[in-house]
């Protein structure tokens, strides 16, 4: 992956300043650690990040840290407990934590000269820090954590040199270290954001029994009780009631009114709904929550509950061009990159007035910020209705991402974060 390929997309000035960034960083070390290769947002950041800051001159490397299933049973709570979940935090618990931190840093190189820790999982490995700039950088919402938990992590978090957080609102008063924003991005040439045909949308749309011609709803997101799957589908139940009391001449384009009646019909009286979904070696609970979802949907035929292999990135792109609205309706959310492919698709986007969600969505003109089932079904059956707006806001939605939310705006700021750390 070569930073001179992102031109096109954002800019020859934008290309040449991350070059002129990387100059001042040429040789320079580092490294970035997680909890996984695969499945969520921080994978697909580092996936596309650290090729890239390779390309303009650091020496950048990625790495995991391993642990068993009681580890990861530990830091989704401390996950859920961060995001405000009242959940008693046993001393087992956090000696578990410990206890896996400590056998990782045999696997880990320690020496370079800087070190992004992301996310609560391996935070404690600061403790055993030989030299170099280390950073926290966290993925989640914490501004309103749980005392308990926050008070065992910021132990650690205060031994770092800085935190990276996602939004201002998620700076804390309690730490007395620098807090950078930096909001996530996606990558436009990812398998999950590339243009595709459309024959091959068509094809994978038809492949999970989905009809190309009738109104399709997509939620994309990991099975997660705080992305609310559950509030979808009964969003989803209240807008095909009020589907049937539609004028049909409104679910259809204008340039397409030589529909047969037959299909007029359809589109009248249906609507389909998609949850997608993928598994992560660090969320014991997805499975579980995909399974409740399973058995509320299993009644309609309509509804669509997938659960896609990590890789399937060019399949969900697919699902989500061939998409009428995308949504993502969460109770709490870090950010959500989801809200923001699903805008560089073209597409107005339902998200939860939540979190990043809140900073991505202008409400009404990207899309819409609902706080509960019966907005969301009404904003649905809005831009149903409206065909024209809708794409005028997907228009909108996407040359918002290319100013705002690409990966190479999110390089820049690393990089100039990395001098601004050596000065």
């Amino acid at each position: 992956m070569k930073i001179d390929e992102y031109a096109p997309i954002a800019g020859e000035e934008v290309v040449a300043e991350i070059k002129r960034l990387g100059d001042d960083l040429q040789g320079k070390e580092m490294l970035h650690i997680n909890s996984t290769y695969v499945g969520g947002g921080v994978a697909e950041l580092l996936k596309s990040l650290v090729p890239l800051m390779n390309d303009v001159g650091l020496k950048t490397e990625w790495k995991t840290i391993s642990g068993d299933k009681e580890f990861f049973d530990v830091t989704k709570s401390f996950h859920n407990a961060l995001h405000g979940a009242d959940i008693e935090i046993t001393q087992r618990m956090m000696d578990k934590y410990l206890e896996v931190n400590l056998s990782n840093v045999e696997r880990l190189d320690l020496s370079k000269d800087f070190i992004f820790v992301h996310d609560p999982q391996p935070a404690a490995l600061v403790q055993f820090r030989k030299g170099g700039k280390w950073v926290w950088r966290c993925h989640i919402d914490i501004s309103s954590p749980n005392k308990d938990v926050w008070n065992f992590l910021a132990r650690f978090v205060s031994r770092y040199d800085a935190v990276v957080l996602h939004l201002p609102d998620y700076k804390r008063p309690d730490i007395q270290i620098p807090q950078f924003v930096i909001p996530p991005s996606i990558d436009p040439l990812s398998e999950k954001n590339i243009d595709l045909p459309a024959s091959y949308v068509e094809k994978v749309l038809r492949k999970y029994e989905l009809d190309p011609e009738m109104p399709i709803i997509t939620q994309v997101s990991r099975f997660d009780k705080l992305k609310d799957p559950i509030g979808v589908f009964k969003a989803f139940e209240l807008a095909k009631k009020g589907i049937s009391t539609l004028d049909f001449r409104g679910l259809l384009d204008r340039e397409t009114f030589a529909f047969d009646l037959f299909r007029t019909l359809k589109y009248r009286v249906s609507l389909q709904l998609v949850l997608v979904g993928g598994s992560a070696t660090d969320d014991p609970e997805g499975e579980k929550i995909h399974y409740e979802v399973f058995k509320k949907a299993v009644s309609d035929r309509n509804v669509h509950v997938l659960m896609l292999p990590p890789d399937a990135h060019r399949e969900i792109n697919a699902i989500q061009r061939g998409s009428t609205i995308l949504i993502q309706k969460s109770i709490k959310e870090g950010f959500g990159l989801t809200v923001t492919e699903g805008m560089w698709k073209g597409k107005p986007v339902i998200g939860g007035k939540t979190g990043g969600i809140k900073y991505q969505i202008l409400d009404g003109e990207t899309g819409f910020l609902v706080s509960n089932i019966s907005e969301a079904a009404e904003k649905i059956l809005f831009l149903i209705k409206n065909p024209q707006i809708r794409r005028a806001m997907g228009i909108k939605a996407k040359e918002h991402v290319r100013k705002n939310f690409l990966v190479t705006r999110h390089l820049r700021d690393y990089l100039g974060l990395l001098k601004e750390l050596e000065g």
